[in-house]
């Protein structure tokens, strides 16, 4: 009967562990969204994470058609939102790299792109 009991705690204590590793900041969201076109170039690009992000070691950077960054630089964090405004890059496909730490001390980093123009 121990047996038991200690295979079912073995299992609870993988499951909860599986579970604290979901707990990292993902993307939750994006604007311009993910794979949206717009007509404009945007000024900005704003990312939303499913929980708060820390300032330090934080980044989005945004290149335009040709490969040029448009970013202006350092982003800005205010708890799960981090935005990085743009300079003017012209129409195609821009492309957004991230990387995050999150409050948990844990990093996450993903990519996506959006398209400008008709």
């Amino acid at each position: 009967m121990k047996s038991i009991s200690l295979a079912a705690l073995a299992f609870l204590v993988l499951v909860l562990a599986t579970g604290a590793a979901d707990a990292h900041a993902l993307l939750d969201r994006a604007e311009p969204r993910v794979g949206n076109r717009v007509a404009a170039p945007p000024r900005e690009v704003t990312l939303w994470f499913t929980q708060n992000i820390r300032p330090v070691f934080s980044s989005i950077t945004v290149t335009n058609a040709a490969g040029e960054r448009v970013d202006t630089g350092k982003a800005q964090v205010r708890g799960n939102q981090m935005s990085v405004p743009l300079r003017v890059g012209g129409s195609g496909t821009y492309h957004v790299n991230w990387h995050v730490l999150s409050m948990d001390s844990h990093t996450t980093n993903g990519n996506f792109t959006f398209q400008v123009g008709q």
